[in-house]
């Protein structure tokens, strides 16, 4: 049996036995059972820890495990005095910074046991190098120093591989470590805008993004794009109406259309920027999940740009696991120590043992095995659902076949309303993210975005499909 469901099965076993032990009462050894329930010392040990952990038990060395002292009942608090604390500041605030988290949490969220998961953000964990990870993170924990304060901006040798990575004549030097691709973002927009100040972001985007805008106080202005990304024409002129500073995109598989920007707007974009005397955000969360029939990839908008127009965001999250929240921030010019400052402010530094584990792990041969594998499965998978979707979604439009990435971006036909189909799908076993978070302004028409990488394989995707097909006729019927 798997060593995780063997804990878990364990530490239930016990915490149903625990009525039988008094406060303080003694449970029965660790050799007891590991003979009773034909369990490793291991598996004992951890379950042990999971039930301390719940406050169920005390360990004491030498001694054993004893049954813990109840805990006092809570005492009911009156809390509605936040409401006023809350809105307090609203009447003055020039953007209120309420959050709301709904597009996020749609993709952090496990649905319910027995519903196929394409609103995931991440990879199945069948996908995920797990024993690379686990190789790489043992070896970082034999490191001399491994658990002492790094530097601030972390560690020189994973700043070098990023600055090689991101490409161009980027130093490791204009490069900080930073606690993922979101802290990132997060970071970038309040170093760049001031609250109160529109930021430009591309229609339809990422949810997280707008979220982080809001958060800060900002205002999302929507720039319009098509099947090649953001239109240069209209950018210049929302730079223009705006006086805005700041522009972010994701020039490369975007979420959620899947766009990739030719290389003349690349080089628009950057342009149009710097004659705005503003900033480019590059957010290039896809890079490594290049699928594996998509051809030479442009550089890096970073690389191609000496004059510190463009402040780059990239990630080891998306190709491995959610947590291995390592990323990076490049930039150029003064903009480095502002970005450095509220860096530090916010989270002091990354911790030491992730910065060593992934510096294992991009420098094992184990990662371009990871990265080469990953590549040919997303296409794999991508083909399965483009076909699945033609043939039980025909009237589902599909503007664009990604190349890299791990989702579809579907427009609904205009009779089918968006809120309806996810409820009706949830219900026949298949969860799917609503398309009207990516817009920061009233969307064009219904959306929804399916993944292809969250899920367990071909079987699902096709299953998963024809129970959306089962939704839509339930509502059109």
């Amino acid at each position: 049996m798997h060593e995780r469901s063997s804990v878990a099965e364990l530490a239930e076993s016990l915490r149903a036995e625990l009525n039988r032990y008094s406060p303080g009462g003694k449970l029965p050894s660790s050799r007891t059972l590991v003979e009773r329930y034909r369990v490793s010392p291991v598996t004992v040990t951890r379950a042990l820890a999971q039930l301390a952990a719940e406050g169920l038990v005390v360990t004491r060395p030498g001694a054993g495990a004893f049954r813990a002292e109840p805990r006092a009942t809570p005492v009911a608090g009156d809390t509605s005095w936040q409401e006023l604390a809350l809105s307090a500041d609203t009447a003055t605030e020039l953007v209120p910074r309420a959050v709301d988290a709904s597009g996020v949490l749609v993709t952090l969220s496990a649905p319910p046991p027995g519903v196929i998961e394409f609103n995931g953000g991440y990879l199945h964990s069948s996908l995920q190098p797990e024993r690379a990870l686990a190789a790489a993170l043992a070896r970082a924990g034999r490191r001399p120093g491994a658990w002492s304060r790094p530097p601030t901006d972390g560690l020189p040798e994973l700043r070098e591989w990023f600055a090689r990575e991101i490409g161009g004549s980027v130093t490791a030097a204009e490069v900080l470590i930073t606690a993922g691709g979101q802290s990132a973002i997060t970071t970038a927009l309040r170093a760049l805008a001031p609250p109160g100040t529109p930021v430009l972001v591309e229609s339809p985007t990422y949810p997280g993004m707008l979220a982080v805008a809001r958060a800060a106080g900002l205002r999302p202005v929507p720039v319009p794009a098509d099947a090649d990304g953001v239109r240069p024409e209209l950018l210049e002129a929302a730079f223009r109406a705006t006086g805005a500073r700041v522009f972010v995109c994701q020039p490369l598989f975007q979420n959620p259309t899947g766009s990739a920007l030719p290389p003349e707007r690349r080089r628009e974009v950057v342009r149009i920027a710097r004659a705005a005397g503003a900033f480019v955000v590059e957010d290039d969360f896809a890079r490594r999940l290049v699928h594996e029939d998509a051809g030479p990839l442009p550089a890096t908008l970073a690389a191609e740009d000496p004059d510190g127009v463009v402040v780059h965001v990239c990630s080891l999250t998306k190709p491995t696991s959610p947590s291995l929240r390592v990323g990076a921030l490049a930039a150029r010019g003064p903009v480095l120590e502002r970005l450095r400052a509220i860096q530090v402010v916010d989270s002091f530094f990354v911790p030491r043992p992730l910065q060593e584990a992934a510096l294992e792990l991009v420098g094992s041969p184990a990662w371009h095995r990871h990265l080469r594998a990953v590549s040919q499965e997303l296409r794999s998978r991508r083909e399965v659902m483009t076909g699945a979707v033609a043939l039980h979604l025909p009237e589902f439009a599909l503007p664009r076949v990604p190349s890299g990435g791990y989702h579809l971006w579907l427009r609904l036909p205009d009779t089918l309303p968006e809120a309806s189909l996810l409820a009706t799908a949830l219900r026949t076993g298949v969860a799917a993210a609503p398309g009207r978070p990516y817009f920061c302004a009233e969307p064009p028409a219904g959306h929804i975005r399916l993944s292809f990488a969250g899920v367990a394989g071909p079987i699902e995707i096709v299953e998963g499909v024809r129970r959306l097909r089962a939704a839509v006729d339930e509502l059109t019927a």
